[in-house]
């Protein structure tokens, strides 16, 4: 079975490579060199990373044979979580105890994510309902509430930490692209490397002959949504962090573009595969494609309309594959 995945993976990769070049390609003789300029790679490092990590979220759930709709509300109300209690510090301070409690503001909104995963889970799990009803029940609660809470206000003006977490640079080195980083290896490694990460892809596959091969689905699919939740709330760090604000409308078209990030890297849409390296490259294409219409002045609806027609093709090609 591993031998099988690898070819796929490996096939699916080569794919979303060629595709990528050719585009570079194509648009780098639209655009002329503005395209392949120092300021299209910075943006590049910048803006990949918070869709980048909600795809990670997204991408957990899909490959158990689920979905996660709550992703972007979660980030978002982890986000006001931590927001709202770094605005209670004092501003321009030093100090050990200062970053232990910007370190447990930030431990907060992890506390949130984690009790919202573990819920979701538990419903899906245990009571039965499906992924996509119970993660749509969720994600219109958590928005409404947030709504409700801030009355639809802006929470602002964090530690400079943090501000540096979404602008700031390491070795040149975007830091929002160096957290990606730091969730996508960890990730690659629990999918590929780990029993947890063969549980998620055999109960994609099949659930009931997951469970009767002794896998506790239950508790797995419990996990699953957990680890969801958590990356969803470091996008959400990631998001309040470039923008040195908090609201519960951020990354709303975030949502479906994950599931097409997915889809496009060689996701099943139905469960049971996903690699990390083909996620990674559907993210630059998507990147590379909005990045070009910005250069080439084009409406930025005319990109996300692209998007839709790549979704469209990518999951008729899964469809096809999986026939």
């Amino acid at each position: 079975m591993w031998t099988h995945w690898r070819r796929r993976s490996f096939s699916i990769n080569v794919g979303l490579l060629a595709l990528l070049i050719a585009l570079i390609a194509v648009f780098t003789t639209l655009a002329g060199t503005n395209f392949l300029s120092l300021g299209t790679a910075s943006a590049f490092g910048y803006e990949m990373p918070e869709l980048g990590v909600l795809s990670l979220a997204m991408m957990v759930a899909m490959i158990s044979g689920g979905l996660n709709l709550s992703i972007v509300s979660t980030a978002n109300i982890c986000a006001l979580t931590i927001g709202s209690l770094l605005t209670i510090l004092p501003a321009h301070q030093t100090g050990a105890l200062w970053i232990l409690a910007i370190a447990a503001s930030i431990g907060a909104g992890f506390v949130v994510a984690t009790a919202i995963g573990l819920v979701t889970g538990y419903i899906i799990a245990f009571v039965g309902v499906s992924p996509i009803l119970a993660t749509l029940g969720m994600m219109t609660l958590l928005k409404g509430l947030a709504i409700g809470v801030t009355r639809g206000n802006i929470v602002s003006g964090f530690p400079e930490p943090i501000v540096f977490l979404g602008n700031g640079t390491f070795f040149g080195v975007p830091m929002p692209l160096l957290v990606f980083l730091a969730c996508a290896i960890p990730v690659a490694i629990l999918l590929t490397r780990s029993p947890f990460g063969l549980s998620m892809a055999m109960i994609g596959s099949n659930e009931r002959a997951a469970h009767f091969s002794g896998v506790d689905t239950r508790r797995v699919l419990v996990k699953i949504y957990v680890l969801s939740s958590l990356l969803a709330c470091v996008a959400g760090v990631i998001l309040m962090a470039r923008f040195n604000s908090a609201n519960a409308s951020y990354g709303g078209s975030y949502l479906l573009v994950t599931v097409l990030a997915c889809v496009l890297g060689g996701v099943d849409p139905y469960g049971g595969f996903g690699r990390m390296t083909g996620v990674v490259l559907a993210l630059a294409i998507l990147q590379v494609i909005a990045s070009a219409f910005n250069v080439l002045g084009l409406n930025a609806f005319l990109a996300i309309a692209v998007w839709g027609i790549v979704l469209i093709m990518s999951s008729a090609v899964a469809s096809r594959r999986r026939r």
